[in-house]
């Protein structure tokens, strides 16, 4: 069993295409890793890890005299005591602090991280918003220092709460935050009312400080260091920067709102005016501790000119879940990664086409292995024209193999001359040797596709199928205490499975085609499933269960096409009436059997140089 030239080139792109992909975008942020690490580690051999990026100082609980003295004559509630009080709905929890009059902790209801405790996106002394006002002559403070007095939770007609803590002192200066939040959404509201703000704030600007610290809630936080990002959206449109070893970049045309986004969480703040400039400087910490990220932005505000100031903000603590961040109406859908960098057309295909029919599927089923096998089908579907003509260039190709075979034993000593003629064969007899390749590389984009479909999507997060605990990482059945090269420290069943049906279309084709004279090529049908083993291994099972299911159906379709729906006969004499109509020749072909021609040659030229 042998493979066609034609063939072998159509094994080769695939594999190219595919292992290259995974392979570059995998191995540079491993490396970037390694590079992180090693500069880390030679940092800790002078000094202790530090959080040296921190532009503002983290601060004990209890005020103290110098705390107290910064605070000018502002009123400090209860001489420096912190106070908690709690907003929530059935999708969050929030507990504010007067301290700062901010959020302390934030818990999403729905969801568990890796160790199942609830998911929080604020939970550290780390995450602060903060600014520096004017609390004296030659006297500034953060707010983060000062304490604020509470007007206590209040719940409006349109079944929203609403909390505010006021700072003020004698002379008529005053700030004032109220954060709201709504029935049924993990979007928060954040106003700032400034009184006195010519006064409280230098050069007419505030300088805003956002601190936020992404933790582990995934299995593999090794996986999801990879995928947390800055998005932001500047005055150009959205754009995305991955933290590789750190990340220090400034916008000095400024943006409108910057995420720090993980695998399917992100924290969001949003300007309603926009920030005028911004500096993000984020740290990926490389120890064995559940910190995935860090993150500090530099954000200016420019005020409005005026003594009463207010500033709307609006802060997203919630999952990346595309029809939810849609909803907001401020392109935050941007955030779910359906297609990034050379790739990011295939967006398209899942927004308009695999995103709709999933979530069609997903009303009527509760099983999201059953909502994967018959988007499967639907997929498959759509792309049966270009399968039947791949299949049908097939049975071309197999019906001009004994005449190809006469032409092997004609010229077995001379490929050249060999597969000159097999063109001349192709050519009169009006079949494409391309034909069964071109269909199947167009349907790459869509299996890119559906990689970042089943990357991102959230519904998958901790959905069981067979084996498989979490649909949206690896369905490892056997697990070792080191990583192999190329495979990792796990072996998943679903890559198996979807190895195993590669391997046997890759058989099934070689029936299909003509044999070739080369030896060698029988092993090309072992290449791609061999490579598909490593790539697919630490993928999210919802992608190799889908292709397992794609690859039964590709062999039942090869079965019934082959047997049921191609007429062999018909074909042979098509192609025997093809050879007798009168045909031209391409230029590209011209060129081409000039050069066949020029090579046949200096072959006999060579060879009549070597005998002589």
């Amino acid at each position: 069993m042998k493979l066609d030239r034609n063939s072998v080139i159509g094994f080769v792109l695939l594999a190219v295409l595919f292992f290259g992909y995974f392979y570059f975008t995998r191995q540079g942020q491993i490396e970037l890793e390694k590079k992180r690490k090693a500069t880390e580690d030679s940092l800790a051999q002078v000094t202790p890890l530090k959080d040296t990026s921190l532009k503002i100082p983290i601060t004990p609980v209890q005020d103290t005299s110098t705390n107290g003295a910064r605070a000018g004559s502002l009123v400090q509630k209860g001489g420096g005591v912190e106070e908690s009080t709690t907003l929530e709905n059935d999708l969050i929890r929030i507990i504010f602090s007067n301290k700062g009059g901010q959020p302390k902790l934030i818990e999403l209801k729905k969801y568990k991280s890796a160790d199942s405790t609830p998911v929080r996106m604020v939970d550290s002394a780390f995450d602060k918003l903060t600014y520096v006002i004017n609390t004296g002559v030659n006297t500034t403070a953060g707010i983060t220092d000062l304490y604020f007095s509470s007007g206590g939770v209040k719940n409006n007609p349109d079944s929203s709460q609403s909390i505010s803590y006021k700072l003020s002192d004698s002379s008529g200066k005053s700030i004032e935050h109220i954060f709201t939040l709504h029935k049924n959404e993990y979007m928060v509201d954040w106003n700032v009312k400034l009184t006195g703000a010519d006064r409280l704030f230098s050069q007419n600007s505030l300088n805003l400080v956002w601190q936020a610290q992404a933790r582990q809630h995934e299995f593999d936080i090794q996986g999801e260091k990879r995928e947390t990002q800055i998005g932001l959206m500047e005055k150009s449109g959205f754009d995305y920067f991955t933290m590789g070893d750190g990340l220090n970049k400034k916008f000095e045309e400024g943006v409108k709102w910057i995420s720090l986004k993980q695998k399917f969480f992100n924290t969001t703040l949003i300007s309603k005016n926009g920030f005028s400039f911004a500096e993000i400087n984020c740290q990926v910490p490389h120890d064995s501790g559940h910190v995935v990220a860090n993150s500090v932005a530099n954000l200016k505000t420019v005020l409005p000119a005026g003594s009463e100031v207010p500033l709307d903000f609006r802060i997203y603590y919630g999952p990346n879940d595309f029809k939810i961040l849609k909803s907001y109406k401020s392109d935050l859908e941007d955030l779910v990664n359906l297609g990034q960098g050379f790739y990011a057309f295939v967006k398209y295909i899942n927004r308009w086409i695999v995103l709709p029919v999933f979530n069609f599927f997903e009303k009527f089923f509760t099983s999201y292995g059953l909502v994967i096998a018959l988007l499967t089908l639907f997929i498959r579907l759509l792309t049966s024209p270009l399968v039947y003509t791949s299949y049908l260039s097939g049975a071309r190709m197999k019906a001009l193999k004994p005449e190809i075979d006469v032409l092997k034993a004609k010229f077995k000593d001379d490929q050249q001359a060999f597969s000159m003629e097999q063109m001349k064969l192709f050519r009169t007899a009006g079949v494409n040797p391309l034909g069964g390749c071109i269909p199947a590389l167009l349907q790459i984009p869509i299996f890119f596709a559906l990689y970042s479909f089943f990357n991102s999507n959230i519904s998958l997060r901790g959905e069981h199928f067979w084996w498989s605990k979490d649909l949206s990482s690896y369905d490892s059945i056997i697990t070792w205490g080191y990583s192999l090269p190329f495979i990792g420290n796990h072996l998943s069943l679903f890559t198996i499975l979807a190895v195993v049906t590669s391997l046997l279309i890759s058989l099934y084709s070689m029936n299909m085609t003509p044999d070739q004279n080369n030896p060698m090529l029988k092993y090309m049908p072992y290449i791609f499933p061999v490579l598909l083993l490593g790539i697919f291994n630490s993928l999210p099972s919802a992608l190799t269960w889908y292709y397992t299911v794609s690859n039964v159906i590709t062999l039942v379709l090869q079965f019934v096409i082959q047997n049921y729906i191609i007429n062999h006969e018909k074909i042979l004499a098509k192609l025997e009436e093809n050879k007798k109509k009168p045909r031209t020749k391409s230029k590209w072909q011209e060129k081409l059997e000039q050069m066949q021609e020029t090579q046949k040659k200096m072959e006999q030229t060579k060879k009549k140089t070597q005998k002589k």
